[in-house]
């Protein structure tokens, strides 16, 4: 009965580590503590150990033997190393969706709406979570939830953050490129796997 508030619990404790991670409050090379973070969110420190083990598992932190759990230090070539993957399950999910999406697009508008929004005023915290959202529901609707399960599972909006706030990647416009690939959807381009998988490849850092 309770293991749905211990896996909620356990990824709003992801989510404080990877905001805090993100934004800078603990640096590249930095140690973690387990137990300061347990006090700081007044909860036990399994949770907030399985938190920790699921952002090694992304490789966004690394433990050694008496050195605890620290922060990597992540480079342009860690970060890029995912979207060559990435940029192929997409494909794989544009040509599962192309025909559901060519004849609904509404799951995928309303971040393209709300990317013109946060590009007229620069906000990068919305960049990232409308882009990542947009993906999100483009894989999702291939109706295949081993390639949902295993897309989520690349950390994609953690990178991408990663990827603009540390690196300064940014695309010119995230809405137009976004809503140039809902056009093609509509259009069934038969070329919709290419363009998607064009796409995010374009989006990832260079080393």
């Amino acid at each position: 009965m309770t293991a749905p508030v211990v896996h909620s619990l356990r990824e709003q404790i992801r989510e404080h580590i990877v905001e805090g991670i993100v934004s800078g409050r603990w640096k590249p090379g930095e140690r973690i503590v387990e137990r300061r973070i347990a006090t700081e969110l007044a909860v036990s420190q399994t949770p907030v150990r399985e938190a920790l083990r699921e952002l090694e598992s992304l490789r966004l932190i690394e433990s050694a033997p008496n050195k605890g759990v620290r922060v990597r230090n992540l480079t342009a070539a860690d970060l890029e190393e995912s979207y060559p993957v990435r940029a192929g399950l997409e494909a794989i999910a544009a040509e599962l969706a192309a025909e559901r999406l060519a004849e609904d697009c509404s799951a995928l508008e309303p971040h393209v709406a709300a990317l013109y929004d946060a590009d007229r005023i620069s906000d990068g915290t919305a960049q990232v979570r409308h882009t990542v959202a947009f993906h999100r529901e483009l894989v999702r609707a291939a109706g295949n939830s081993v390639l949902l399960h295993t897309w989520e599972g690349l950390g994609i909006e953690v990178f991408t953050a990663l990827s603009i706030r540390w690196l300064g990647t940014v695309q010119q416009s995230y809405a137009e490129e976004h809503e140039a690939l809902v056009e093609a959807f509509r259009r069934r381009d038969p070329r919709i796997a290419d363009l998607v998988k064009a796409h995010v490849l374009g989006c990832a850092p260079r080393a």
